[in-house]
């Protein structure tokens, strides 16, 4: 089990963007950066096997319409597992949406899309995923917006077999990231940033295929409550609240989409 925090040259490595990504401040601040000409992000040093890991993030400000600012876990090969944020800028004084999914064994298309409620560009806000055997939950602040449980026993994929990299990645997608791509980046306003801040994971980490949780006997039974976690009566209320008033888009409720009849996970909710 560990738990990390401070300097982030410890904990990511800048993984593309010619210079455009960098952790500045003996660590305390990471920034990516977006020009006409490329994008940049960065990865974790270690592979983790379950965990409930946060990062604090202020997203592009003003015209920020065409980019996308993504951050997920992911693990490799044809049958991979992610679980996603990703932040689609809009035009100044339009809200930003957040849209998540989460693949299973490479298959996705369980997008839940959101708007949020504050100014995600004005000051720094903390993205969470909690990921255990039992449930995947999607936070902000720490208010639930989004679960994932385990559903093996009805036949839906759960990813529990491979361990999972942080990605996070600043990236031109006018094509459709802002009104299906009918507004277009405006690269007079670039270059575009993205700030990180005060990252933090009490997880599992992945070494050889063998997770340290099979041999935890340091962490108390308090750091790792995460491992078992579910969501209480209050955060199910909090997860209704958001999910009422600021949900815009649910797969599960797309019809048209899914003619032949809903995915699995949408019939036990």
């Amino acid at each position: 089990m560990v738990a990390l925090a401070g300097d982030l040259n410890q904990d990511f490595d800048i993984t593309w963007g010619d210079g455009r990504a960098k952790i500045l401040n003996n660590g305390e601040l990471l920034t990516l950066s977006l020009d006409k000409a490329s994008g940049s992000g960065f990865q974790s040093k270690k592979e983790y096997f379950f965990g409930k890991i946060d990062m604090q993030i202020k997203l592009v400000a003003g015209n920020s319409a065409g980019t996308v600012t993504a951050y997920y876990l992911s693990s490799k090969g044809l049958y991979w597992d992610e679980i996603d944020f990703e932040f689609l800028g809009n035009l100044s004084g339009d809200p930003y949406i957040l849209h998540t999914n989460v693949f299973t064994q490479g298959k996705g298309k369980r997008e839940q899309q959101f708007y949020l409620w504050f100014d995600p560009t004005a000051d720094f806000h903390t993205y969470s995923i909690l990921w255990n055997p039992q449930i995947i939950v999607f936070s902000v602040d720490d208010t639930p917006i989004r679960e994932f449980k385990n559903l093996e026993s009805i036949g839906v994929p759960f990813p529990k077999y491979q361990p999972m990299r942080i990605y996070s990645t600043l990236w031109n997608a006018d094509d459709w990231a802002t009104r299906g791509g009918l507004v277009k980046t405006d690269w007079t306003q670039a270059p575009f940033t993205a700030s990180y801040r005060n990252f933090n994971a009490s997880a599992c980490t992945d070494a050889s295929g063998t997770s340290s949780c099979a041999s935890n006997t340091t962490s108390s039974s308090t750091n790792a409550s995460w491992l078992s976690q579910e969501l209480d009566s209050t955060s199910e209320d909090k997860l209704k609240w958001v999910q009422s008033n600021y949900m815009i888009y649910n797969y599960c409720t797309d019809a048209k989409r899914f003619p032949e009849g809903f995915p699995l996970e949408c019939n036990s909710a």
